[in-house]
Order: structure tokens, then C-alpha cells, then sequence
């Protein structure tokens, strides 16, 4: 058995004032990723996803990766993981590559339990649960304007809406308004509109007033008036602010019992994280900005975290995914993973939390899995009293949808044996 073919997908932005007109409270999704289908000469193919930057993505697949996988047993997936990394790291191996790398090994998993005829979560040593618990990250989209009710006063009513579907947690960024936004120095604070929405990208904040930490705050008191500790509210930081408003921001949230406090500050500085954990008994959440397991190791060594979090279509993939996990539970730390991003990586990132031992919870967006999410896969991805469930089926457990490949705007190639091919 061998690699034949290695296709990628990805999708041109349609202008601001086109796609706002048709969509005024959503962004653009499909913009953003990359899928990628690995075929054999068995007529077998297994898929794969990434975020950010589709077109480098691509172009790092088709130039160095699949000439590398070509006319190889697909099944090697550790020894393919390593190929690629050494290839990649001999220029320096993180962002695109490490992108491409870990949507080709999540396409490898699943192509292999195919061929096993055994879901991922098997093949990565069985279930240590049937299912997973989920928080939403309030990202609106489609019926569910969440974005918006929690930014507009009605944070309480959002909590209150996400419990009627079993969704005991949520994650929202309520400090991201007053830091500085990437508008330039005549308007600090200014929104840049990235694909149809504002970016939650910004510049470093280098101080928090005491006025604009209360309205912050104010939004986690409106959830625990409404519905008391029956939610959990996890606190997205994007890396927005520096240590000293780090540690002023989650003092403020101590009386609040959230759930974690999520990169706060850049992940450039460790020994940063490990003083702002010293500073708080908020637990501290180091996420999908770090990559791989030479990423993680200082984030546990220096005791800079208390939840490791990983995202595996940027970070490694599942072969990573599993060594990361591995790390924190030795050193007695819970995994979860990140999504917000594609359909193929939330049922990857699902099998990984179904086998790790340590797996806490699964981030999910509610209006994704029951909107945009259904027109990439064949199959939407079961929500059962606040938990998600898989099918018992090979691989994945789903498939691209065939008329992805003929919407608007596809642009489509091709690596086989002859070379590349696109359309």
C-alpha cells in the first residue's frame, strides 16, 4: 500500500461589502482553512484540516511535504512525523509548517483507521471516556447571535440559553475591548476587519484603568446573577495585555470562581506566566499558541500552567497531540483542546480527549457545529447532554462533503507522482 495523491482545498475571500451584505453578524469561515484529502492505491483517503493562511499551507504540502509522502506506506505515521519535522525545522520548522504537518497527520490517522477498519480513538489505545463535556466559546454565527448578546448586555440571558441545551460552560474575552487594537496610533483602540469581522488580534496592552476592569467585570457578574455557579466561565485572554495588567486582571476575577484565565499575555515569555501564576489563584490556561511537545516541555517544567491546552492542527496533529497529553498527565496537569476552527479538527481534537486519561473538556462553538461546519462534512458531530459523542466507524468517523470541492470560489491542487496540478 502507498500514497498516491495528496489534495488540498481552500477558499478566496468574497469582498467585505458582498459577504457583509448577505452575513452582517457573521465573519467569513471558509477563508480561513485548508482541508487536505491523502489518497493510496487502494482507493482509500483520509482528511485533514488547518486554520490561517490557506495559501501557505498549501504551498508548503504540495513543494515539500508531499514529494516526501509520495509513493510511501501511509501507515508509518510516526516516521512520516518525524520526516516532515526534520525537513522543516532544517529552516525552522513552526507556523506554516508545522500547520501543514498536523493536517497531513490527522489525514494519516484517519486513513490508517480506515485501513484498520477502527475509530482514531482506538488506534491511540482506547476510550478512557464515552463521551466529553464541551464549553461554548461565544463566538456568534448564524441562529445563534452569541457574540453579540454577551458584548451588548445580555451575557445572563446567553448563560441562561446554553444550560437549556446542557452547555454547563462558556468562554468569553471580556477585557479584549480596552486593550489596543491593530488600527494604528491615531485611533488606538480601533476594530480591524479581517474577512467580514472584527479581528480579535491587538498589540500588547500596557495598562488596565479601574474603570475599564468593572465593565469587564460587570459582564461575569451579569452570568452569575442570572444563573449562578450552574456556569462555568472560562476568561480568553488573546494575548493582549502585559504582566502587571495580568496579574490586575485576574486578581479581579478571584471572587468569580472562573474556570481558567487563557493566555493573558503573549507566549513569548514564560518565566512571565510562571510569575503571574504566583500571583493568582485563578488557574492559569496555556493554549494553542504553543507548539508541539518542545513547545510544552517549559510550560510544565517551570510550573507556568495549570491546564494544557493544544491545538492539534496547528501544533502537531494527533501524533504530537497524544505526547503532549502524555507531559501533562505525568506531571498531573488536565488536557483539553482548542477548537473555533474547522469541523475536521473538532472530531480529531474529540478522539484525542476520548483516549487521553487526563482529557478535561472540549471546546466547541455552538452556532459552527449547527451552521458552517455542515457544509465542509458529511456527518455533524452529536451534542448529547452537554457532551459530545462519536460514532463507532473507521477513521474519523466522517468525510469532506463531495460538492465542497464545486462551491464559489474553490481553488483546488493536486500532487501526484507526475507533479502538481491546479484548478
Amino acid at each position: 500500500m502507498k500514497i498516491t495523491k495528496i489534495e488540498t482545498i481552500w477558499f478566496e475571500a468574497q469582498p467585505l461589502k458582498v459577504w457583509q451584505q448577505q452575513n452582517p453578524k457573521a465573519r467569513q469561515a471558509l477563508p480561513n482553512n485548508l482541508w487536505i484529502r491523502v489518497h493510496t492505491d487502494n482507493g482509500m483517503s483520509g482528511i485533514g484540516e488547518t486554520y490561517y493562511l490557506p495559501r501557505a499551507v498549501a504551498a508548503i504540502v504540495h513543494d515539500i511535504y508531499a514529494p516526501l509522502l509520495i509513493g510511501r506506506d501511509p501507515r508509518d505515521i510516526e516516521n512520516h512525523w518525524q520526516n516532515m519535522f526534520s525537513l522543516a525545522s532544517f529552516c525552522g520548522a513552526m507556523g506554516a509548517e508545522m500547520r501543514a504537518i498536523s493536517a497531513l497527520d490527522v489525514a494519516l490517522w484517519d486513513l490508517v483507521g480506515q485501513i484498520a477498519g477502527l475509530p482514531i480513538y482506538n488506534l491511540l489505545g482506547g476510550r478512557s471516556r464515552d463521551r466529553i463535556r464541551v464549553y461554548n466559546t461565544c463566538v456568534g454565527y448564524g441562529k445563534y447571535p452569541d457574540l453579540h448578546a454577551w458584548q451588548n448586555g445580555r451575557a445572563g440571558e446567553l448563560a441562561e440559553d446554553l444550560l437549556k441545551q446542557d452547555v454547563t460552560a462558556m468562554k468569553i474575552w471580556p477585557f479584549d475591548q480596552f486593550g489596543p487594537g491593530l488600527a494604528g496610533p491615531e485611533d488606538e483602540r480601533g476594530q480591524t476587519m479581517v474577512w467580514g469581522a472584527v479581528t480579535a488580534a491587538g498589540t500588547r496592552g500596557l495598562g488596565i484603568s479601574n474603570d475599564d476592569l468593572k465593565a469587564g467585570i460587570a459582564i461575569l457578574e451579569d452570568i452569575r446573577c442570572a444563573v449562578g455557579d450552574r456556569m462555568q466561565i472560562a476568561i480568553e485572554g488573546h494575548c493582549r495585555w502585559d504582566l502587571p495588567s495580568s496579574i490586575k486582571i485576574a486578581r479581579a476575577l478571584e471572587p468569580y470562581d472562573v474556570m481558567w484565565l487563557e493566555e493573558i499575555m503573549p507566549s513569548d515569555n514564560v518565566d512571565a506566566f510562571s510569575r503571574l501564576r504566583s500571583e493568582t489563584t485563578v488557574p492559569i490556561c496555556q493554549s494553542e499558541r504553543v507548539f508541539t511537545r518542545f513547545g510544552f516541555r517549559q510550560w510544565i517544567e517551570k510550573s507556568a500552567t495549570d491546564i494544557v491546552m493544544m491545538d492539534l492542527s496547528w501544533g502537531g496533529g494527533l501524533t504530537e497531540g497524544r505526547k503532549v497529553a502524555a507531559m501533562a498527565d505525568t506531571a498531573m496537569l488536565p488536557f483539553t483542546c482548542h477548537d473555533t476552527i474547522g469541523p475536521v479538527a473538532l472530531w480529531a481534537a474529540t478522539h484525542m480527549l476520548l483516549n487521553a486519561p487526563n482529557g478535561l473538556i472540549m471546546e466547541m462553538v455552538r452556532g459552527y457545529i449547527d451552521g458552517w461546519y455542515n457544509d465542509v462534512v458529511e456527518d455533524q458531530i452529536q451534542l448529547v447532554d452537554g457532551r459530545l459523542v462519536l460514532p463507532d466507524r473507521p477513521g474519523l468517523g466522517t468525510r469532506l462533503r463531495d460538492d465542497l470541492f464545486a462551491r464559489p470560489n474553490a481553488r483546488v491542487e493536486v500532487t501526484t507522482e507526475e507533479g502538481l496540478k491546479v484548478w
